[in-house]
């Protein structure tokens, strides 16, 4: 079962034919619970707390390896060496900001 279906009642297959638009789509995708498959999904690829990780199932590493590494892979390949430069230079001043070095 969809994680639409069992939050909303909605079976995509037959909302978006009939002209669901974008912004609905949109707003009800934000609003997935995390007790949804899909939000379950969500949940073990964002999480980022060494408390969480370290208690994570194997098929939870495994989830959340395959979407960073596919992630990394996209910003490799849809980013410049000078995207990437400044990217590095905002996060050199903030950290020289926090440390009370200026940065300015």
């Amino acid at each position: 079962m969809s994680s639409f279906q069992s939050q909303y009642g909605i079976r995509l297959s037959r909302e978006l034919p009939e002209g669901m638009k974008w912004e609905e789509f949109r707003d009800l995708l934000v609003g997935i619970a995390p007790d949804t498959a899909l939000g379950r999904i969500v949940s073990v690829r964002a999480e980022d707390r060494k408390e969480y990780l370290e208690n994570f199932t194997p098929e939870q590493h495994r989830i959340r390896n395959e979407w960073k590494s596919k992630h990394a892979e996209f910003i490799k390949n849809h980013t410049t060496k000078e995207q990437m430069d400044a990217q590095l230079d905002a996060m050199k001043m903030a950290f020289m900001r926090m440390a009370g070095l200026g940065g300015d």
